[in-house]
Order: structure tokens, then sequence, then C-alpha cells
């Protein structure tokens, strides 16, 4: 089992990028991966990729967050799905979905974050194209970009290309991908799996249905479907216990909350404002 370096337990954009994974781009030039890119480029029109229906989300979604423990509020973040279309794959609309997340300005003297991550997504497939990520947290600092060939199943990171499974995911993409799952009729303790490509490995990525609850949270009350991220291999998320997500149960499956068990306690975070829905949120009672 491959282990990626532990960074500080309580790190903020950890809670964000378990929303993101469930359950983790710039255009920027590979020597080997331009290349590759630019010659699949010319059957892409004529290539059929797959077709993912989707009415959880759309363009102009916004989706903002408190970060915290207990009353105590840490930091906030959001998800911004930007209003103009981005193309890729020699044409392809897609999502140019950006997550950002940073600590209070009054408590970035004790340990300041500062994370921003892109993932550019096929509208028509939910699947990644590009992807990139810049996390400042204390001393710790990260660059990870990566671009995908999905017609030839290749990734593209760090100067090097990797095979990877058909349609694979990122971690931002897998996030938007579950949204478009018919989680409503999942039975309880049902598993379903995703292949996450980051670094230079694809990891397991596993949702099981935890059951039905409602819930209220500073944007108001919702009934929500409760699903658990388990993390197969690759240690990308670290917690000391399970990790809840609350969805809302009707079409949007909107991420209202998030807890994760850690040494002191259970830290997470909750929907306090939302924007530009696709739809009406059915399942929210005020």
């Amino acid at each position: 089992m491959k282990y990626i370096k532990k960074k500080p337990i309580l790190s903020i954009s950890i809670v964000f990028i378990i929303i993101v994974s469930l359950i983790f781009i710039y255009t920027v030039s590979f020597p080997r991966a331009s290349a590759a890119l630019n010659g699949a480029s010319s059957d892409a029109q004529s290539f059929s990729f797959r077709y993912q229906k989707n009415d959880a989300f759309g363009f102009g979604e916004k989706l903002e967050y408190k970060v915290g423990y207990k009353f105590i509020t840490a930091g906030t973040g959001y998800f911004y799905i930007l209003p103009n279309p981005v193309y890729r794959g020699d044409g392809r609309k897609c999502y140019d979905i950006r997550f950002q997340v940073s600590s209070l300005e009054s408590l970035k003297w004790i340990y300041k974050v500062e994370d921003s991550y892109r993932t550019i997504l096929d509208v028509g497939g939910i699947f990644p194209w590009e992807f990139e990520q810049h996390v400042r947290e204390g001393k710790y600092k990260r660059d990870f970009t990566a671009k995908f060939d999905q017609q030839n199943n290749m990734a593209y990171a760090n100067n090097k290309s990797y095979k990877v499974p058909a349609y694979v995911h990122d971690i931002v993409s897998a996030f938007f991908y579950v949204r478009t799952l018919d989680l409503r009729n999942m039975k309880k303790g049902q598993i379903i799996y995703l292949q996450n490509f980051f670094d230079d490995t694809t990891h397991s990525l596993g949702v099981k249905m935890m059951g039905k609850e409602t819930i209220e949270v500073e944007a108001g009350t919702f009934r929500c479907v409760v699903i658990q991220p388990l993390v197969m291999e690759g240690g990308l998320f670290k917690s000391e216990g399970n990790i809840f997500i609350w969805v809302t149960d009707d079409d949007r499956k909107i991420p209202v909350k998030v807890a994760t068990k850690i040494i002191i306690g259970y830290v997470g975070s909750e929907l306090v404002h939302y924007s530009g829905i696709r739809g009406p949120i059915d399942a929210k009672i005020e």
C-alpha cells in the first residue's frame, strides 16, 4: 500500500476534499503530454465518449461553507462552476470548476491555509480533462497538475505518462460525478466504486450508503442522504475515524454537511449559502 506524506491532522482542506471525493487546470506544458494529447485530439470528434445524465448541477452554481470544530469556525471554502464553458478534447464543452478553502484572517497567524483546486469537467460525460492543485498550509507547499487523455486512457503528470482506467477521475471530478448518480434509490449498505488518479497512482474509492436523515445548517433544514467514503488504498484522506457526508435527498444532491473524527472530536463543514442551482431543492424543508 502506498502512502502519501502526512500533513497536519487539522488541515481545513481535508474536510472539503472529502466532500470533493467522496467521496482530488490551467494549461500546462508537459513535453511528452502535449504531443500525445495533440495527436489524440484529431480523432476526438469521431470517438464515441460516454454520456452521463446530469440533473444535479450546471454553470454558475456556487456552494459556500464554513469549516470548524463544534462552535468554533476556523475557515471558509467554496465550490464554484464558472458561468461560461471552456472547451477541451477538440471542441467538447466543459465545466470550469474551482474549489478554494482558506483559514479565517484572524487565525492565519496561528496556521495559514490557502488551498485552491481546478478541474475541467466534460459536460456530456462528467469526466475530467485537466486537474490542478495548489496547497499552502502552514509551511507545507504542494503544486500538482495533471492532464487526461480520456480517449486513450492516459494521464500526464510529473512530466511522465501513466496508463489509467477508462474515465478515471481526479478527486474533484469524482465528487461531481457522484452527484449525478441515483443516490436516493441506493439501499442501505450498498457500495459503489470509483477510480481516482493522483500524483502517480490510481486509487480505488468506495462510496457507501448509510441511510437518510434530516439536518439543520445555516443554509436551512434539509432531508438528506448520508454516505460514507471508503478509501481503499493510498492513504489519500487523513482522519482518525469515519467520515460522513450529508447530501440533499433530491435531484441536486447538494453536499450540506461533512463530519470526520479526529483525535479531539469531530471537525466538519456546513453549507451556509448557495446560488446558481440548476433547479429546485425539493429536499429543503425551511
